[in-house]
Parts: structure tokens; C-alpha cells; sequence
């Protein structure tokens, strides 16, 4: 194996699936109550938890639920 690679030059093809991904990773806090919960769905249905937290998440957005909430 050579010892020095150009790896700008090795592979300079962009991904082209990467900007349909949409997707933005990021860090939350979640409720244990929340994680444990989604992560059972998870063994249920045979979807990992983070894509069914997602999908929820999403589905929000598409029909514009709004949460109501009350602080008395």
C-alpha cells in the first residue's frame, strides 16, 4: 500500500443521495418514559425507535398539530 494518498483526487464524485436525504442530525433530551416507549414500538413493529420518533415527529408537521398546553 502507498504510504501517501491524494484523497481529493481518489474518489472526487459528490454523493448524489446525500441532498434528497433532507435529514439534520442533531441532539435532544427526551424523557426516559419517551425513549422507553418509542423503543417498545421499535420491537413491535421492527422499525428502529429513532425513525419511528421521526416518523411521528413528521407526521406533526405534515398535519399541523399543535399541543395545548396548560400550566394551572
Amino acid at each position: 500500500m502507498r504510504e501517501e494518498y491524494d484523497i481529493e483526487n481518489l474518489n472526487p464524485r459528490r454523493n448524489p443521495y446525500a441532498e434528497k436525504l433532507k435529514k439534520k442530525q442533531i441532539t435532544i433530551n427526551l424523557d426516559t418514559a419517551v425513549v422507553d416507549y418509542f423503543k417498545q414500538l421499535s420491537v413491535e413493529n421492527g422499525i428502529p425507535y429513532q425513525t419511528l420518533i421521526n416518523l411521528y415527529l413528521l407526521d406533526c408537521t405534515n398535519n399541523q398539530k399543535h399541543l395545548n398546553i396548560s400550566w394551572t
